[in-house]
């Protein structure tokens, strides 16, 4: 079933993950290109902890600048590295033409309980949007081509924001609406949600931040339910966690040899996934930001069941 195209297009937009291994490269690109195809408003490209897919993630950036008519938005963490270190990651991608940053603090060591970031570091997603700031207005006093540059192309900066409160950093909504306005005041452009599983988790968090005086977009990340096995893993990187019942209709889902049906799991995801979507839009989200894990049929089954296939970038 495909629903009616809104009236006022929503935005479009997914996140990938650059290949780890050169082997994984073509699987990849067909998955980036059947996006681009889709016309999304832009596609972000993440950034391993530390930088440590540092060279892949701005070779995929340049190739879909070069490449593509999509605007590529590039994940930049800084836990872990020091202020020097982020000032010349930011220098490579902006001399790579990229204007459009996601500036995120990143995830500490996993096997260092008791860390803390280095005194001479930068210490969270609010100092690297100012940094940003700072690198570019140097780079624009410098040369004259990149104050052209900066003027003709603003920086835009997008941050995350954790609708639920963040499991990983032990913060409430309400913390996350003062990250959020503390964020805006720094020099963010709109903010990306981690993905959720209730409308409410979206829209209370919108009218919690509205009223806190919070004006920025707030996009609306969605998560394709479609395997019950990918939920439970995600459960354990990010701690958010997935409704039982949903799990449950997943694993109910098999064949006539007991085993997972992925075609039935798909389906029922599929429909869950845009519902959730559909009414976090019809509550007034600006669009929906896809976290593919670099599958495109899950991604752009959503998007036509909810009515935005060949929509974005009308």
């Amino acid at each position: 079933m495909v629903v009616e195209a809104y009236p006022q297009r929503p935005t479009v937009s997914f996140e990938l993950m650059p290949p780890r291994r050169p082997e994984a490269a073509p699987n990849f690109w067909e998955t980036a290109q059947r996006l681009v195809a889709a016309r999304p408003d832009f596609v972000s490209v993440t950034y391993g902890a530390a930088g440590g897919d540092r060279a892949t993630s701005r070779e995929v950036l340049a190739t879909l600048l070069r490449g593509t008519p999509v605007l590529p938005v590039a994940h930049l963490t800084c836990v872990g590295a020091s202020r020097e270190d982020v000032s010349e990651v930011i220098d490579e991608f902006l001399e790579a033409g990229v204007r459009s940053f996601l500036a995120l603090r990143g995830d500490p060591p996993r096997d260092e309980p008791h860390w803390r970031p280095a005194s001479d570091g930068v210490r969270s997603s609010v100092d690297l949007v100012r940094l940003l700031t700072q690198v570019d207005q140097r780079r624009a006093a410098a040369h004259a081509s990149a104050a052209l540059r900066a003027a003709t192309r603003p920086l835009t900066i997008a941050v995350a924001t954790f609708p639920d409160g963040n499991p990983g950093a032990g913060t409430t909504r309400d913390q996350e609406v003062r990250r959020l306005l503390e964020k805006q005041e720094a020099g963010a452009s709109f903010a990306i949600t981690q993905f959720f599983y209730r409308a409410e988790s979206y829209t209370g968090f919108v009218e919690a931040a509205r009223a806190a005086g919070v004006t920025i977009p707030i996009l609306a990340g969605v998560l394709p339910a479609t395997e019950a096995r990918r939920l439970r893993r995600v459960e354990e990187l990010t701690g958010v966690v997935a409704p039982s019942e949903l799990l449950r209709e997943l694993d109910r889902l098999t064949g006539s040899d007991g085993a997972v049906d992925p075609e039935a799991q798909h389906e029922h995801g599929i429909c869950y996934s845009a519902k959730l979507a559909r009414e976090v839009l019809d509550a007034g989200a600006p669009g929906v930001h896809v976290y593919t894990f670099n599958k495109h049929r899950p991604a752009l089954d959503l998007l036509e069941r909810v009515g935005l296939t060949g929509r974005a970038a009308a």
